[in-house]
């Protein structure tokens, strides 16, 4: 190439760089505020997190965040045991579990925290078929217990065959899926199922399905969960969304015929069932702030978690006792 050939394509290429106004990307078009390799937020939706719903229904965060050149992503949770397979995996960002599920995974090595509180519900119970003989959690003894391990309905089970004088040795537990273990149970595969709403209140209104034993107490609250390594890198999106829960949170409350429908239309359940779930098993006036009560149940689950073999070591369990609430979050967030 000759020496003026070189001259003029610099020339040229200094022209087009310098041509780009503030505010326009090399292609002309106007450049997201901040500029930069886009930033990806990825959040799931469960079905017992009604707020969750409304969030991504209502686009807040896609709406908040488009202007700083984040994209907001959803991954459906079948269950808490999912949920912290797709943390553990770095398949989202924040998800959504039972205290329980949240605590028994940092227990064995995944890396979260617990940011925020999203509700105080009664979703789980044992549940067994409209004409089943059982009547009581010792009933249970030498039958089959259809249960999803690593969520609150197993924890539950654990719990209420502790009570009763019962080890999970003493049922045979058949792990599925909540939604398979609801069919089950409804086909007569199993004797009885450790069920979670809304499925469990949808068994219970349409197939007659009957709760024999309910227990508010041993329901661990719901935990909205982040990695650690994303707390870390983007403290600024965890605050993004804690603070748009606590705009569901409120939304809900005053909303909740539009809550109930969505959760019918999300979940495919009726109305009623829906109603149900939202109205009297979802307590969404307790605090966003992970602290002491949710310490004190989790403390109360610890020895049985010890005693199943459900985590690696006592002292493990007691380590990520001490490291799973991460309050500072739910204390700063935006108000409605």
């Amino acid at each position: 190439m000759s020496r003026l050939r070189i001259t003029l394509t610099l020339a040229l290429a200094a022209t087009l760089a310098t041509a780009c106004v503030s505010g326009e990307d090399a292609t002309g078009q106007p450049a997201a505020e901040g500029g930069g390799a886009q930033t990806e937020l990825r959040l799931d939706y469960a079905y017992y997190n009604p707020s969750s719903l409304v969030i991504r229904d209502q686009k807040w965060l896609e709406t908040e965040l488009a202007a700083k050149n984040v994209k907001v992503t959803w991954t459906l949770s079948a269950g808490s045991n999912k949920a912290n397979e797709n943390l553990r995996g770095n398949v989202i960002d924040l998800g959504s579990t039972a205290g329980a599920a949240a605590f028994q995974a940092r227990s064995n090595g995944t890396p979260i925290k617990a940011v925020g509180i999203f509700s105080q519900p009664e979703w789980a119970a044992v549940v067994v078929a409209k004409d089943s003989g059982i009547t009581d959690v010792a009933g249970l003894k030498g039958k089959k217990v259809a249960a999803t391990k690593g969520t609150d309905p197993y924890f539950f089970l654990l719990q209420s065959l502790h009570e009763a004088g019962l080890a999970a040795t003493d049922v045979e537990v058949v792990n599925l899926q909540h939604a398979d273990g609801k069919t089950a149970l409804e086909r007569g595969d199993v004797d009885a199922w450790a069920g979670l709403d809304p499925l469990m209140a949808q068994s219970q209104i349409d197939a007659g399905s009957k709760l024999i034993y309910r227990n508010p107490g041993f329901n661990s609250y719901g935990f909205l969960n982040a990695r650690e390594a994303f707390i870390t890198e983007h403290p600024d999106l965890v605050q993004a969304t804690v603070n748009a829960y606590e705009k569901a949170r409120d939304w809900i409350q005053k909303n909740p015929d539009a809550a109930v429908e969505l959760l019918s239309k999300e979940s495919k359940v009726s109305p009623d069932v829906a109603k149900l779930v939202l109205t009297e098993r979802t307590n969404l006036t307790v605090s966003p702030v992970p602290g002491a009560d949710q310490r004190a149940v989790l403390e109360r689950i610890l020895p049985t978690l010890v005693e199943e073999k459900q985590v690696k070591t006592e002292q493990d369990a007691r380590t990520a006792l001490d490291t799973l609430l991460e309050p500072k979050f739910a204390e700063a967030a935006a108000k409605p």
